[in-house]
């Protein structure tokens, strides 16, 4: 008696390509994942840019130095300052957009120094 051909063929190939497939349905979210990651951290990265600079602005606006300065220093970390008086303290809120325009809330940071001090 003869094998005919479907007695010789391997079990496993009935699978073959789906490794390809699913790789081709797993790679959007596994870039999804590294990208929004990415942003997460470039915006964290931004607040503490943003903070650090509205904390200098805050004390060159108490010492009574230009607020153009001030503005300047919160524009070069990418954000745009406004500049506040309560009673004695000078206030700087700087705000920023999130990086890479992901669905983020828009980066804000406050700082206040006591007006007239070094």
């Amino acid at each position: 008696m003869s094998a005919g051909p479907a007695a010789h063929r391997h079990p496993c190939l009935g699978d073959r390509g789906s490794v390809t497939a699913e790789f081709a349905v797993v790679l959007p979210a596994i870039v999804l994942v590294v990208t929004l990651g990415v942003g997460a951290l470039a915006a964290g990265a931004r607040q503490v840019r943003l903070q650090d600079a509205a904390a200098d602005a805050a004390r060159l606006v108490a010492r009574g130095d230009d607020p153009g300065r001030a503005h300047a220093i919160v524009g070069s970390a990418g954000g745009a300052a406004d500049i506040q008086h309560r009673g004695d303290l000078m206030c700087v809120v700087a705000t920023a957009s999130a990086p890479l325009a992901l669905p983020l809330p828009d980066l804000t940071a406050t700082s206040c120094a006591l007006a007239g001090g070094i």
